[in-house]
């Protein structure tokens, strides 16, 4: 496994018999996450009710090293994209890069709409439930050094693309997003 660090700054299905954080029970933690305000404000209306969320993934790239950069989140473990809330009014590209900034303190480019998809519904740790339809975006990584820039992630890691099908602690759903980003193809998969 070849994990570095970038020289210029310093569709299938997911396999249904793998835990993810999107497996209905997980239980994952909503006290490492930060809970943006407006879903609070919604929760004291609702209370645990499943709730229908935007979501945004920034697949980004640095070309020159070959390398896609992976965060590992602080709540499961697991390495991933980075990701994000939409907050109301915001664009789905323009939360990716606001994500991007936030969790590991990257400046990126977004390149284009790679995949649309819709996550199985996730029960929270505390009984909030919460389905998300996601916009994975293929970005380009422009400045900025990669670090832990929120207590959303504990890492990051430039990671070969060659080495990325055999990274390990990346989700099904994970690498099934970052494939479509990568995949070249002009058209987002749905």
């Amino acid at each position: 496994m070849l994990v570095k660090k970038s020289p210029a700054c310093g569709g299938s299905l997911p396999n249904r018999n793998e835990r993810s954080p999107y497996d209905v029970g997980r239980g994952i933690s909503l006290e490492v996450m930060s809970t943006p305000e407006f879903i609070r404000r919604l929760r004291r209306h609702i209370g645990h009710e499943p709730l229908w969320l935007a979501g945004a993934t920034a697949v980004i790239r640095d070309r020159s090293a070959g390398a896609v950069l992976l965060v590992r989140r602080a709540d499961s473990g697991a390495w991933t994209p980075v990701t994000g809330i939409i907050d109301p009014g915001e664009k789905p590209s323009e939360a990716a890069v606001r994500e991007a900034a936030e969790e590991a303190g990257v400046h990126i480019e977004v390149r284009r709409l790679a995949q649309v998809g819709v996550t199985q519904l996730i029960t929270y740790g505390n009984g909030d439930q919460a389905q998300y339809i996601d916009h994975t975006f293929e970005c380009e990584w422009i400045s900025g050094e990669a670090h832990p820039a929120d207590g959303e992630n504990t890492e990051v890691r430039w990671v070969s693309e060659a080495e990325l099908s055999t990274f390990e602690g990346i989700p099904a759903h994970m690498q099934d997003r970052m494939d479509s980003a990568l995949s070249g193809e002009e058209r987002a998969r749905f």
